[in-house]
């Protein structure tokens, strides 16, 4: 029987020692990134308050009061979420003056892709002509951008890839129970992308993120496939609403704080400010206690678009742009926040 020491002295003969181990190569990439530039597609449906109210007893006054929507884009039946990411990929590619072929890894936010796997992300790359790409989705919600805005950023400067696709892509629609008052009216369609490659100047500051488990089921599936097997309804989106309200507001105005205080800048030094768009009521009320003046464009548009998830900040900056082009090279304070409950944050330069 062999006692203890014998053993590590046995093992110790048997190991390289450190001076003839040979040496990892390392890569190292860029000192610096910045969202190059944003691609959009929108359900092509218009659907009004009017078209909504009947089966949730309620009114298109009730809905803008509450939410700022007057009608959201929804797309489809014979639309799936990554015929919506590619059109926006493509979009974003060619503002960018890339080739498919350049783009390292493709991610992509969404929480509606029809297949549990395999991911949308390898089937996007292929499809844009990005393959043999690193490919994989973020199931992150409404949080879901900001967390790939992360992930590029860190894979940029880390050397991994010189370009990366980040799409938030919903099909929201299609889990949707129209009788949920809800979630039901505030949700819409749509994808949008971005490019991240290097720069010669910081154009991504680094990310707040995080989560709240202790609020997990504050926004989900009415129930688990297997109790879908078993006789339950088919699963749809729900929140309690009140509950995401309040954690939104007061939890996650310090978030975004944060953000504008590691990335040393001031909310005056904003040119714009991009929240998820969840509730315009959420979206007034954080531009109130970030104290933000008058000169910060607000993103809004959940007016037209309504709540896309993942979607929703990468469509809204894209509008923002489209809208005010002068907005081009400000700095924008993002923030996603949703199911988990997740959260994340960054202050970036505008393509």
């Amino acid at each position: 029987m062999t006692d203890a020491t014998t053993s590590s002295a046995a093992t110790d003969a048997t190991e390289p020692s450190r001076a003839s181990r040979p040496v990892l190569a390392q890569r190292r990439g860029h000192e610096f990134t910045r969202i190059l530039a944003f691609g959009a597609a929108r359900g092509e449906n218009a659907v009004p308050n009017d078209d909504l109210v009947g089966p949730i007893d309620s009114s298109d006054e009730w809905i803008r009061q509450r939410t700022g929507i007057i009608t959201r884009m929804r797309a489809g039946k014979d639309v799936e979420a990554v015929d919506l990411a590619e059109a926006a990929a493509l979009d974003a590619i060619a503002k960018a003056g890339i080739e498919p072929s350049q783009i390292g890894v493709v991610l992509v936010s969404t929480v509606t892709h029809t297949v549990a796997t395999p991911s949308m992300a390898s089937l996007l790359a292929e499809r844009i002509g990005a393959a043999p790409a690193a490919a994989y989705d973020i199931s992150a919600a409404c949080a879901g951008y900001a967390y790939g805005i992360a992930q590029a950023d860190s894979f940029v400067k880390s050397g991994i890839a010189d370009h990366v696709l980040v799409v938030g892509a919903e099909k929201l629609s299609d889990i949707v129970d129209p009788t949920d008052r809800s979630i039901s009216f505030l949700l819409g369609d749509g994808a949008g992308a971005a490019i991240v490659g290097p720069s010669d100047f910081p154009g991504i500051a680094p990310t707040i993120w995080g989560s709240d488990g202790s609020k997990w089921d504050a926004i989900g599936m009415t129930s688990t496939y297997n109790e879908w097997e078993a006789g339950a309804a088919r699963p749809t989106i729900r929140q309690a609403g009140q509950t995401v309200f309040r954690w939104a507001v007061w939890e996650m105005v310090k978030v975004a704080r944060e953000a504008l205080e590691t990335a040393g800048v001031e909310p005056s030094d904003l040119a714009a400010f991009v929240p998820h768009q969840a509730n315009i009521r959420i979206i007034d009320e954080f531009a109130k206690q970030l104290g933000l003046p008058g000169s910060v464009v607000i993103a809004r548009d959940i007016a037209t678009t309504g709540n896309t998830s993942a979607a929703s900040i990468p469509l809204a900056t894209h509008r923002l742009l489209e809208e005010n082009p002068e907005l081009s090279g400000g700095l924008a304070l993002q923030i996603g926040f949703g199911a988990g409950l997740v959260f994340g944050a960054q202050v970036v330069v505008l393509p």
